[in-house]
């Protein structure tokens, strides 16, 4: 490990000389993907010859993959397109979906399967925000800037003060690269733990919150290799503390945005609580079995075994913000999903409860929330 960590320690003002170095290449496309765990990004870089207008000039592109213990290839398909804050412009990050040769999904290709929901519920004009929530460690896996592990801390969510916060320059650098790329990211802040931290992605409508957050999870992970260190999405980022790490989902729809929305609010919710444990079960990718240990009912987490709700109250499964309760219209917020959750599971699941049900889908969605 000593090894290890002093090769990482390079200077990267070497690297300056070679990207400023001239190529023939017109552009850099950095493809980026979802692999198989459903928690973690790859990616690999192609050159084109000229700079895409659109994703329609993207080429779809092969990479290996492991199935049933036997190496495969599988398809690349560009679905969105981003500017790449590290190659910086004219080139590109894409976000791809992964396919078989026969161009079916793979089965862990969640996007494919959002999308089509989203597709049904599009006269709702569902929005989404995600707020996610991360934790930095070193390489020895220690909490970043944590003096030991008997170091007494006091919590203090968005702190300020070297003392309090641990990896301001991380999470400024990842806001930046994130804006200068595209993403909708729309706030930071620290958050309980010194060395743990939230950014917020949204509004986006429909398949576009899951494009949007993957690749501000790539970027992150990105900008912390330049850091030398590791951004955690555990639900649990650190044993022996009671801290945790959530994905909180806010939710609305056009009549839920327009006057007199809460009462559609309201009826949301109602439903959300009907199928408790089906949202649990796609809430972390673990089948509930990282919120299990996350939702206790203590530090603003609920009960995993319970459904709650409440106006202004962070200790519950959904909460209605005040002002929203106070103006009669607005979005709720789902507070259940783990840092380390998938997007399009998450979306797909609360338009699915919230939205299918209204149009006599209810029977349906009983059955693909649990594929």
């Amino acid at each position: 490990m000593s090894f290890l960590s002093e090769s990482l320690c390079l200077h990267k003002t070497v690297r300056k000389h070679y990207l400023s170095l001239s190529s023939v290449a017109e552009c850099l496309v950095t493809y980026v993907w979802v692999d198989k765990t459903g928690e973690r990004v790859r990616s690999k870089i192609k050159s084109l010859n000229e700079e895409p207008a659109g994703i329609r000039d993207i080429p779809e592109w092969s990479v290996g993959w492991m199935i049933d213990e036997l190496s495969t290839e599988v398809i690349l398909v560009p679905v969105r397109m981003f500017r790449d804050p590290f190659f910086l412009d004219p080139n590109k990050l894409v976000l791809c979906e992964v396919l078989y040769n026969s161009y079916e999904p793979i089965e862990s290709n969640q996007r494919s399967k959002c999308a089509k929901v989203m597709e049904e519920v599009k006269e709702f004009q569902p929005w989404f925000g995600m707020e996610q929530e991360y934790t930095v460690f070193g390489l020895d896996g220690e909490p970043f800037g944590w003096p030991s592990q008997e170091w007494t801390f006091t919590r203090v969510s968005c702190g300020v003060g070297i003392d309090k916060v641990f990896g301001r320059d991380i999470s400024i650098c990842h806001y930046k690269a994130c804006l200068y790329a595209g993403v909708k990211i729309c706030g930071t802040n620290a958050e309980s733990l010194p060395s743990q931290w939230e950014f917020q992605v949204g509004p986006c409508e429909g398949i576009e919150m899951g494009d949007h957050l993957w690749i501000a999870r790539y970027i992150l992970h990105h900008v912390c290799e330049d850091f030398g260190v590791v951004a955690s999405l555990d639900a649990k980022p650190i044993k022996g503390i009671d801290a945790t790490s959530g994905c909180h989902t806010n939710f609305s729809t056009l009549e839920m945005r327009s006057e007199g929305g809460l009462q559609f609010i309201k009826e949301a919710i109602r439903r959300l609580g009907k199928r408790h444990f089906q949202h649990l079960q796609v809430y972390d990718p673990h089948g509930g079995a990282d919120n299990m240990t996350r939702l206790t009912s203590q530090r603003s987490t609920s009960s995993f075994h319970d459904f709650s709700t409440a106006t202004a109250c962070r200790n519950v499964s959904v909460r209605i913000p005040g002002y929203v309760s106070r103006r009669g219209c607005g979005y709720f917020e789902d507070r259940r999903p783990a840092a380390n959750c998938d997007p399009y599971m998450v979306t797909r699941a609360l338009v699915e409860t919230c939205l299918l049900e209204a149009t006599g889908e209810d029977d349906k969605e009983e059955e693909t929330m649990a594929a």
